[in-house]
């Protein structure tokens, strides 16, 4: 008698396809999501760190990968514990104080003249004074990781510069912001330069094209890259953890205890292909992210490399 065929179980084949298919698409989706948000690998974390310094000289934005920027938008942290001491400062005011009961120089009844006249052409000498302040301080600081010096100085100096410039007192978070930014786009532009352009409607030429250092030190149409070569963990969480200065994570609203894990990043930054500069970027997880731990990474080798 012959055997009987062996007929498929379709039930099975279906329960079979379908769940290949959902182990492929959360694959997929997995290999997406990684790549599309940066904080869900430390290497790429890393490297994003170094390269905003490397590219622009650019410290300030780096933070944006940072602890620092864990659990505040950066710019409220930035307001909280530098702008605002600076604008009520005749009134005690401490990080965390409600500054709509507290009377400020961005108050109205400072403006002055010239302040209400101004069209633009003061505040633009405000930025052009401040630059060689800024620059200053990247010199003397070498880069940004002394961030709470930085920010002091900068802001109690651009406090004098535009009462200086302008006779009154007045000066809100917008006037230090946009004089601080501006600062940081002119130095990034003096490293990689900038682009011959002109106004579309009126054809004014707004800004002339001119080389940046980079292009003057290694050439036109150099390649500038940074890549993480070894990641290492951190052989004792405990001791990492311990070694941390938990006043300064109070500040961002970070627990030693919210870290999971640690990592040493090694980024090496090359120029046409040949490395020129490296860094150990310490990262750690909290939660699913990874952040740069800024309070342990040491930057100012890569300012040696932009100047």
């Amino acid at each position: 008698m012959a055997k009987a065929k062996k007929e498929l179980n379709t039930k099975l084949y279906a329960v079979v396809v379908f769940f290949l298919i959902l182990a492929m698409l959360i694959a997929i989706t997995a290999t997406t999501f990684k790549s599309k948000y940066t904080a869900y690998d430390p290497e790429k974390v890393a490297v994003a760190y170094t390269e905003s310094i490397v590219n622009r000289g650019d410290g300030y934005n780096a933070y944006k990968n940072a602890l620092i920027s864990k659990n505040y938008k950066y710019g409220d942290y930035i307001r909280e514990y530098y702008i605002y001491p600076v604008i009520y400062a005749e009134n005690g005011y401490e990080p965390g104080d409600d500054t709509d009961s507290i009377f400020g120089f961005n108050d109205e009844s400072y403006i002055g003249d010239k302040t209400a006249n101004d069209d633009g052409t003061l505040s633009g000498q405000v930025i052009d004074k401040m630059y060689t302040y800024y620059e200053q301080l990247i010199t003397e600081l070498k880069g940004w990781d002394n961030y709470d010096e930085f920010f002091t100085k900068y802001f109690a100096k651009l406090a004098e510069v535009r009462k200086e410039v302008f006779g009154d007192s007045y000066i809100t978070d917008d006037i230090m912001f946009t004089a601080l930014e501006a600062n940081v786009s002119a130095y990034g532009d003096k490293l990689v330069g900038v682009e011959y352009e002109e106004d579309e409607n009126t054809g004014a030429v707004i800004s002339e094209a001119a080389a940046g250092i980079y292009e003057k030190t290694y050439g036109e149409g150099y390649i500038l890259a940074c890549e993480a070569l070894n990641v290492q963990d951190i052989e004792s969480l405990d001791e990492y953890k311990a070694s941390l200065d938990t006043a300064v994570l109070d500040t961002y609203k970070v627990s030693v205890d919210d870290i999971s894990a640690a990592k040493i990043v090694t980024v090496s930054v090359k120029v046409n292909g040949n490395e020129t500069a490296s860094m150990d970027v310490t990262v750690v997880c909290i939660g699913s992210s990874w952040y740069v731990d800024n309070t342990n990474t040491v930057s100012a080798s890569l300012y040696t490399f932009c100047n």
